[in-house]
């Protein structure tokens, strides 16, 4: 839908962008026919699309795909959608808040998951931590941000932007730029400039599997401390948030080659790899 039939559209439904729910809709048809075509869909896929909107990206994804599970969490677009009966044969539509929704028994319905999501940038980062979270059911995502917030989940160490969230979506995925979006592409306009990823977790990275196996859970544990206060060494960080003894911790950083007076942004993925294994040892 285009600017204009978009605001009519909400305006014959008594309808309005939720500032609640962080709505930005997606109002260019050749924005998002780009954006489907990068998704790189087959037809024997069924996608998930997550924030349906009034259907811009809706179209365009089940011309590509066989199926489109389409989530959205505004009850009014659900109803316009649903008394309209706008949406293409092969859409399933469903009011769901995708933080509560079980991606494990999506995949187990229909296979691993392709998803697309134009989602609130207000919601970015828990997304993103669910998306790691349901990896193992996940092919691939491909995700609008907030700009700012995209450039730090592509940053490289020594960087301001490189942290926890860089760190930790690196350990099980690759994330690739597809495009980046100005505001007067979305209704209404957002004050910021947005970035198309791809983040791919299936087949698993090679960077992923050379680290072996190690404990994830342990490596966000160490992640979030070490970035938690970043301004501090690595030892006082690590010591601050109570993970291992002052001493024992010295021991760790010695094992793995790594100086207690190095910050996290300093580290690489296999460098905080390293430690997670002589922590667990």
């Amino acid at each position: 839908m285009f600017y204009q039939k978009s605001k009519a559209v909400l305006r014959q439904e008594g309808l309005a962008a939720s500032k609640k729910l962080g709505q930005n809709f997606l109002v260019h048809k050749y924005t998002a026919e780009r954006i489907a075509d990068l998704a790189d869909l087959r037809k024997e896929d069924t996608v998930v699309e997550v924030g349906v909107g009034l259907g811009a990206l809706t179209a365009p994804l089940a011309q590509a795909a066989g199926q489109v599970i389409g989530l959205e969490a505004d009850s009014g677009i659900v109803r316009l959608h649903t008394e309209r009966q706008d949406l293409p044969a092969n859409v399933r539509l469903i009011h769901q808040d995708v933080l509560k929704a079980d991606f494990c028994a999506l995949a187990a319905e229909f296979g691993r998951l392709k998803i697309v999501a134009n989602l609130p940038y207000s919601i970015s980062s828990p997304f993103l931590f669910k998306l790691m979270e349901d990896s193992a059911g996940i092919d691939f995502a491909v995700v609008m941000l907030q700009k700012e917030f995209a450039e730090r989940l592509l940053a490289k160490p020594k960087t301001k932007d490189y942290g926890a969230p860089t760190v930790l979506l690196a350990a099980c995925a690759t994330v690739e730029r597809l495009m980046e979006l100005r505001p007067e592409e979305f209704h209404p306009r957002p004050k910021v400039d947005s970035l198309l990823l791809r983040l791919v977790f299936q087949p698993v990275p090679e960077r992923v599997r050379q680290l072996g196996d190690f404990d994830r859970t342990l490596l966000k544990r160490i992640v979030s401390a070490a970035f938690g206060q970043r301004r501090k060494t690595l030892s006082n960080s690590l010591a601050a948030a109570g993970l291992l003894p002052k001493e024992d911790l010295l021991d760790c950083f010695a094992e793995a080659g790594i100086s207690p007076a190095t910050r996290a942004e300093q580290l690489s993925l296999e460098d905080f790899v390293r430690l997670v294994k002589q922590f667990a040892g």
